[in-house]
């Protein structure tokens, strides 16, 4: 118990308590006017909607989407295209891969809006279970996979690398800039090094992408 001088009295639990009811008026929602309507955006407008139609795995789609949807959600929650996966959703571990217009992106890096009329093809588009695209089979063959989650990003990635050597197109350690570059070890892992496999599965990996190239990994 403590006295002042002016002969106020404060026990110990009578402090306690009422630091725990201030603690608990600092969270209780807000309401009334300043109060968050869940169906308004930050700056209190309501969301944009837009309709944006794009060609995915060979067929036409159109949807009306929230212009902040990324190209990852349209996939997964309007089309149902689970295949590409989400990861950590920030452009750092590939699992989202996708490719469009012949070149592999981060889905989660880039609206829906933004690719009107595009070419899109994810993991359902590139093989199915009777018919596997080479890289899936290749996959298979040399257990390029351990709990699969990144798989799909790192076959669509895998696709489009070798189409980008194929093109000419060179990476960061290409060597010599006027000739075409070579399916090296070296490139594989700088093009392939943007897709994380969390289960430590790169060797086998390399093996598949190198059986399907026709080299030696």
């Amino acid at each position: 118990m403590k006295n002042d001088d002016h002969g106020f009295r404060l026990t110990r639990r009578e402090v306690l308590k009422a630091g725990a009811v201030s603690v608990a008026a600092s969270v209780v929602p807000v309401t009334g006017a300043l109060a968050v309507n869940p169906d308004e955006t930050p700056s209190g407008r309501a969301p944009v909607n837009s309709k944006v139609a794009f060609t995915v795995n060979g067929k036409p789609r159109e949807l009306d989407v929230d212009t902040r949807t990324t190209l990852l959600d349209a996939l997964r929650e309007h089309l149902h295209l689970t295949g590409t996966k989400k990861g950590c959703d920030h452009g750092q571990c590939g699992a989202c891969t996708v490719i469009v217009d012949g070149r592999r992106i981060n889905s989660c890096l880039t609206l829906a809006v933004m690719h009107e009329g595009s070419s899109i093809t994810t993991i359902e588009g590139l093989g199915t279970p009777q018919k596997l695209h080479p890289l899936q089979r290749a996959f298979v063959k040399h257990d390029g996979y351990q709990c699969g989650y990144c798989t799909p990003g790192q076959i669509c990635s895998a696709v489009a690398v070798l189409d980008e050597i194929k093109a000419g197109i060179p990476s960061h350690v290409t060597a010599d800039l006027t000739a075409k570059p070579r399916l090296t070890p070296d490139e594989l892992r700088e093009r392939m090094s943007g897709n994380i496999c969390r289960c430590g599965a790169y060797s086998n990996i390399i093996d598949a992408i190198s059986d399907v190239a026709g080299v030696k990994a």
